[in-house]
């Protein structure tokens, strides 16, 4: 035992964090298809005796799960886009293109992701109520776009400032403009790091609460996180309920996760080998 710990100290600390990870999924799912009076009369630990699913359906209806399932998709799917497309814009312009004040301006970026959310609602609230797109989905894209960006923009220029400049100089020799050179050339090679904040701009503002709930109060603009927080405050829900809430909260981040695994494993190689 001594020996294995020794040897495959990495594999079985994976192991142990996997596994830390995994029980409290398998609770969560287990006692969502579990009835309330099985669960009070044997506990969250053991198995069901059978399918349960008035309490999914239950709540599935009572948030209108569907439309928040698709609010929250769609908020992270153009976040994601949205911020990666901007990382690459700005990262272009401070890695290659070697602008004026490099570090102060990375400095302000790291800066700007380590602000807590709580510090903006006031001002992100403000300025929307300025421009008239409070209580939209719109508004939401807009600032974590603009948040998630940030962490984007000081990880693709630190990628991208080790960039070959023999290729670059080789392009332009050939006729390529600046444009030709960002999409042709320097975005086909950041793909893999492109891909892994692709998926982690998308699983982060999935996860949000704070700045949804402030800025999104109507019931068909409201996300997953948000339908759950608000419906937990009102203390409507039994324990077989929210169970199932904190089973539908979840199991879309993960399935896209796992679909987008490999996107996730080959960036974090190609990182790992340069």
């Amino acid at each position: 035992m001594t020996a294995a710990l020794r040897r495959y100290p990495v594999l079985i600390a994976l192991c142990i964090g996997a596994l830390f990870m995994v029980v409290p999924f398998l609770i969560v799912a287990v006692n969502a298809v579990k009835s309330p009076a099985e669960y009070s009369q044997n506990g969250p630990l053991s198995l069901p005796r059978g399918l349960y699913l008035d309490g999914l359906k239950d709540f599935w209806q009572r948030v209108d799960y569907g439309q928040k399932l698709f609010n929250s998709a769609l908020i992270s799917g153009a976040v994601a886009v949205l911020a990666a497309a901007l990382s690459v814009l700005n990262a272009y312009a401070i890695g290659i293109g070697r602008i004026k004040g490099r570090t102060w301006v990375l400095a302000f970026f790291v800066l700007a992701n380590m602000l807590p959310q709580e510090a903006l609602v006031y001002p992100v609230y403000y300025l929307s109520k300025q421009a008239g797109l409070y209580d939209t989905r719109l508004s939401v894209i807009i600032v974590f776009a603009v948040i998630q960006a940030a962490f984007g923009t000081y990880l693709l220029s630190s990628v991208l400032g080790q960039f070959p400049r023999e290729i670059i100089e080789a392009a332009e020799i050939d006729g390529a403009g600046k444009w030709q050179v960002l999409w042709r050339i320097v975005v086909p090679v950041s793909r893999p790091t492109i891909g892994v904040l692709l998926v982690f701009f998308f699983i982060w503002t999935w996860n949000e609460f704070l700045l949804p709930l402030v800025m999104l109060i109507s019931n068909d603009n409201q996300t997953v996180s948000v339908a759950l927080g608000v419906l937990q405050g009102q203390r409507l829900m039994d324990a077989t309920m929210t169970n199932a809430a904190a089973l539908l909260g979840v199991l879309p981040a993960i399935v896209f996760f796992l679909v987008f695994q490999r996107t996730l494993t080959r960036g974090i190689a190609v990182g790992a080998v340069k």
